[in-house]
């Protein structure tokens, strides 16, 4: 997914539809964070997780992955002063990965990939992870029923719809990342829900796995 056609209003359309809400999803972990060393950032698009990170931890290296220009030269612009910050544009599925990971960042990133892709991004990712990593996501999710889960079922509906129309998005469901998390090793360790269950953020781990 590209999103060079609404990089310039991307935030603003974001605040319209969720307030601060994606925003507080992205800072749940940030604590949990501060002693990474090493750290590979997915889809930051504008780069306000990555500008917000290194504003609190200037000693870890930054590897941040985009497909858009334009939000590339957004998130430059907001981490100028910050000379350990890497911005690579290419697919997250086969961009080279120059070292190994403490920590993962994926921020409603993840429910961009059809099941397929988003396997082989997991793979290939936790190749590239220490054998005791941390990934942090952030995420949409279908609240468990009733009137909560048709509401969350017709907007996000809409916005794969409109993100198919802006930026060419494939996909066009939520996807299962647990069951490929798991298989690489990793065990969540917090869920932190938000807006009646719309929002999730998640804290995974991964013990000792070579």
């Amino acid at each position: 997914m590209n999103c060079d056609a609404i990089a310039r209003w991307y935030r603003w359309l974001e605040y319209l539809a969720f307030g601060r809400a994606l925003e507080r999803r992205r800072r749940e972990y940030l604590d949990e964070a501060a002693n990474a060393r090493s750290v590979l950032v997915l889809g930051d698009g504008d780069g306000r997780f990555t500008a917000e990170f290194v504003d609190r931890n200037r000693e870890a290296i930054v590897d941040s992955v985009d497909l858009s220009p334009r939000m590339l030269a957004l998130a430059k612009r907001r981490t100028a002063d910050v000379s350990h910050v890497n911005f690579w544009r290419g697919d997250a599925r086969t961009i080279a990965l120059p070292r190994k990971y403490d920590l993962i960042v994926s921020h409603f990133f993840l429910d961009c990939f059809v099941a397929r892709d988003l396997e082989l991004l997991i793979a290939r990712v936790s190749d590239a992870a220490h054998p005791e990593a941390r990934w942090l996501v952030s995420e949409f999710c279908l609240p468990g029923s009733g009137i909560r889960r048709i509401a969350a079922g017709l907007l996000i509906k809409a916005m794969y719809w409109f993100f198919w129309m802006t930026a060419g998005l494939k996909a066009s469901r939520l996807p299962d990342y647990s069951t490929s998390f798991e298989l690489h090793g990793f065990r969540r360790v917090r869920h932190v829900p938000a807006m009646g269950g719309l929002l999730v953020s998640e804290l995974w781990e991964r013990r000792g796995k070579s």
